[in-house]
């Protein structure tokens, strides 16, 4: 691994991971914070290549070096505003994003993929075992649920939502793999209506933004089921098993939204 020290500038995004910092021509510097593990890093590089070779519209992905003792991954730079950030400024576009994020979703779900992901299903189990919040009587039906839906074998992101979603307009990219596993494509489209709704629920302040994005979703959800009509029964299955699952991260604000979620439709299923 290369080794270098360098008065870098101010990082151009940062995250719970990382910071982002501008690198040489055409390409960013993922640099990790401290506490982030090699093998992580090791394990989104081999992703991110992986997902490159299928020709989504994902940045290409360089080497893993380490700058002023952190450790870094190159990637293509991808000029663009996140689509979040271009819904905020342009909520008159709701419907033409949420169409966009569809057609992409759908897109990657019709990829397999020729690389050892993680298995969507095994995943979600661990993450029911350790969502600490959730009772004890809705992780026991929460397990049994996951082990009566189907599998997959898709592509699957597992954290889709427009803030991965970088566009310039006349094209998008699709970032931030490192959640993503092999599995039913149904239950990743579930993820993103639990991330969306419990933004819209208890993240987002101001009634108007949150309108935005419960439109934003819906739009987001019908034309998804236009493109890929099998699973919407399905759907609402999934629903309460992701809720249960997401309880696992630790969110404190979503947690009565996340268990209610879960008890509701744990119960009915």
């Amino acid at each position: 691994m290369e080794k270098l020290t360098l008065s870098l500038s101010q990082p151009i995004a940062t995250g719970r991971t990382a910071d982002i910092h501008a690198w040489q021509e055409g390409q960013v510097l993922k640099l990790f914070h401290d506490w982030f593990e090699l093998e992580n890093i090791e394990y989104e590089a081999r992703i991110a290549r992986a997902v490159h070779a299928s020709r989504l519209p994902v940045p290409a992905v360089g080497e893993i070096i380490r700058v002023n003792g952190r450790n870094g991954l190159v990637y293509q730079r991808v000029d663009g505003d996140s689509m979040w950030g271009r819904l905020s400024h342009n909520p008159w576009r709701v419907f033409r994003y949420a169409r966009r994020t569809a057609e992409l979703h759908a897109e990657m779900h019709n990829r397999t993929i020729l690389v050892d992901l993680p298995s969507q299903r095994k995943r979600l189990v661990n993450k029911i075992h350790d969502a600490k919040p959730l009772p004890e009587h809705l992780r026991s039906r929460a397990l049994a649920a996951v082990e009566r839906l189907p599998d997959g074998d898709r592509l699957c992101h597992g954290d889709f939502h427009p803030g991965n979603i970088l566009t310039t307009g006349q094209a998008d990219t699709i970032i931030d793999w490192i959640d993503a596993s092999c599995g039913n494509p149904v239950a990743d489209v579930a993820r993103t209506t639990i991330l969306l709704l419990g933004a819209a629920d208890r993240q987002i302040q101001g009634s108007f933004r949150r309108t935005i994005v419960r439109i934003f979703h819906s739009a987001y959800l019908r034309h998804y089921f236009k493109l890929n009509p099998s699973g919407r029964e399905e759907y609402n299955r999934w629903l309460p098993v992701i809720a249960a699952a997401r309880l696992s991260e630790n969110i404190s604000e979503l947690e009565g939204w996340l268990i209610a979620r879960a008890e509701n439709g744990l119960q009915r299923g």
